[in-house]
Order: C-alpha cells, then sequence, then structure tokens
C-alpha cells in the first residue's frame, strides 16, 4: 500500500478491525519509510459495476462519490456516518446482486431515495431536489407535501 505522505511502497499493517457494520475491514499502517500512520478500509467487491449515464455515457461506479452525495444531502441532520455507511454498502450489495454489470443511473437513485426517504425526510427532500432536478419553489412544495401526506398514511 502507497504512503499517502511520502509514496513509498512498503507499510506494515499494525492494526486490523471489522467495521461496524461487518462490511469492511479497518486497517492502521505505518509507513516504513517516513514513519507516517494512515487507515485504509478493505472490502468485497463482487463485480465491476459500470454506470450507465445519459446519452450513453459509461464510467465506473465509484463508491465514494455515492458516501459524499448522500453525506451532503444528509449534512446538518441526525445522520451519523455509520448510518451512511451502512446506507451506502447496502445499496452497492444490491447493485452487485442485481447479476449485471452496466448500472443505469437512474437505477442508483432510485436506491438511494428509497434509503433516505427511511432514514431522513430532509435528506431525502435534499437529495430529490438535485435528482429530480426541481427548478421552482412550487417543486419543493409538491414533492414535500407528497412526503408528509405519505408520513401521515
Amino acid at each position: 500500500m502507497r504512503c499517502p505522505f511520502c509514496g513509498n511502497e512498503d507499510s506494515q499493517v499494525k492494526d486490523s478491525r471489522p467495521t461496524e457494520d461487518g462490511a469492511a475491514i479497518r486497517r492502521r499502517r505505518q509507513c516504513e519509510a517516513c514513519a507516517a500512520r494512515f487507515t485504509t478500509f478493505e472490502r468485497i467487491q463482487l463485480r465491476e459495476l459500470t454506470v450507465l449515464k445519459s446519452e450513453d455515457k459509461r464510467e465506473p461506479f465509484e463508491r465514494d462519490k455515492l458516501v459524499r452525495s448522500v453525506s451532503i444531502a444528509a449534512r446538518k441532520r441526525p445522520v451519523t456516518a455509520a448510518q451512511i455507511e451502512r446506507l451506502v454498502s447496502g445499496i452497492q450489495r444490491q447493485l452487485e446482486t442485481l447479476g449485471d454489470s452496466e448500472i443505469p443511473s437512474q437505477k442508483i437513485g432510485e436506491l438511494v431515495m428509497d434509503g433516505l426517504k427511511a432514514l431522513d425526510p430532509v435528506a431525502y427532500i435534499r437529495f430529490a431536489s438535485v435528482y429530480k432536478d426541481f427548478r421552482e419553489a412550487r417543486d419543493f412544495e409538491e414533492f414535500a407535501g407528497n412526503v408528509s401526506e405519505a408520513g401521515k398514511a
């Protein structure tokens, strides 16, 4: 594992333990050249996923990009980093078990919407505003009204 501080290829694992959700192994490492310490995460990857974007563009699935977008939606909300990790891990597992290595971006958006709806209504609305491309305040009002009506049922 390359040291993020000096670029040296050799590092020593000082400590390994599973993450809270058991979906990854957290490793504390120490660079043998500069003695700096850093953390890495090791995850199971069932298959390489490709995201099908609009206009037939393809790009590799990036878990960190999904974590960032969910984190932005949940910013300043009572949602912990562990909850976001569990949500993203669940989405990634669902995508990997679909049986297809090319996943439409709309499918990923729908899975995120479903997960956020159960996690936090404000984060759900924030994500929806970007995903559904709200243009006016009326779009927010209509969507939020549907969310609050669904919560009362």
